[in-house]
């Protein structure tokens, strides 16, 4: 009965919710050098298409009602598109002409910071310019794109899948149906996260994982990419990202674990992955324990555990049950 009802405790997360961003566009007139949506469609009709799927296309500026095109992410394309027809195809006329609009080849820095023209507002990205992506060069682009002609090539091509991935994996969307559907990134969850944290895949890859390979869960179901004030950018402090979907650990107890409380979850579990059941950092569940219960000459040692006396095997949760929390025995027994 215990395990049924931890299995109807635990539950799948939440749909993601879309991010409220205030939308803040420049009036664009000829004066000040815009040409307009038609005349970059003249060179660019793929990624103009492409670009009114998303939801980018849909937006306008509140107080101007004016709406969002190109120019709007490039600058004012005037110069640019005079210089690009000039060219007649010479390649550094071309070149040229290429630096006299914002394309996003700048600093990580400069590159975010047109994009938080209007996510800096938004529910979970106001924080990106602290984040640790953000500290480590990573740019909106590096994930993002608005352009799903940039999203055609998975960016791990080539790449050999996880064995775990040949089993329960859900079906994959079509390229462009996942962008749409996926915040505009360029490659799906986790193969995207790979290209950088290939030390995460190789954990994923133990017997033992929270079923990411499979395509059960995604990485940001756990971590706020876009930046968190909570360590390993978690979305949610302490141990409450864990009982977003293991609700029967949360709490609160009368008893509590006291390493819980200090550490978290990962004091004894390795979230990724491990080659011990239930994702624990050691491979005997009673070594784990001894860990900080295994002080034979402090108050740690009680009856019925004398001196030398605990268990040699078995598991210590065979009597210790409760081990995440208690309502009835300081010592979690049930």
């Amino acid at each position: 009965m215990a395990g049924a009802a931890s299995l109807t405790a635990q539950r799948q997360p939440s749909a993601s919710e879309a991010p409220s961003a205030a939308v803040n566009l420049t009036l664009q007139t000829a004066d000040g050098g815009y040409v307009g949506e038609a005349r970059c469609t003249s060179c660019h009709k793929a990624e103009v298409t492409e670009f009114h799927k998303t939801p980018h296309a849909k937006l306008a500026d509140a107080r101007s009602a004016q709406p969002m095109n190109c120019e709007s992410c490039h600058g004012a394309g005037n110069a640019h598109a005079d210089a690009e027809e000039a060219a007649h195809g010479d390649d550094q006329k071309t070149a040229a002409a290429n630096l006299l609009i914002f394309s996003f080849h700048g600093t990580a820095q400069v590159n975010a910071a047109r994009c938080l023209t209007c996510h800096a507002s938004a529910r979970g990205q106001q924080a990106f310019e602290h984040s640790q992506h953000a500290g480590a060069g990573v740019a909106c682009q590096s994930c993002h794109t608005t352009h799903m002609v940039e999203a055609v090539r998975p960016t791990t091509a080539g790449a050999p899948p996880l064995a775990q991935a040949a089993l329960f994996t859900v079906p994959q969307l079509p390229a462009e149906t996942r962008w749409l559907r996926e915040s505009l990134l360029k490659d799906s969850q986790p193969a995207l996260c790979y290209t950088c944290h290939a030390s995460e895949r190789a954990q994923f890859s133990q017997p033992f994982h929270h079923r990411v390979p499979e395509g059960s869960m995604k990485c940001t179901d756990c971590h706020s990419v876009h930046g968190s004030e909570n360590r390993a950018s978690l979305s949610a402090p302490g141990w409450d990202t864990c009982t977003t979907c293991h609700a029967d650990k949360h709490g609160p107890f009368l008893f509590e674990h006291a390493a819980v409380r200090v550490e978290g979850c990962v004091v004894c579990h390795t979230p990724h992955g491990s080659t011990a059941r239930f994702l624990l950092a050691r491979r005997e569940s009673r070594f784990l324990c001894l860990q900080c219960h295994g002080d034979t000459h402090g108050a740690q040692t009680v009856v019925p555990h004398s001196r030398l006396g605990f268990q040699a095997r078995g598991d210590c949760t065979r009597c210790h049950a409760a081990i995440h929390g208690s309502n009835f025995n300081q010592y979690f027994l049930e």
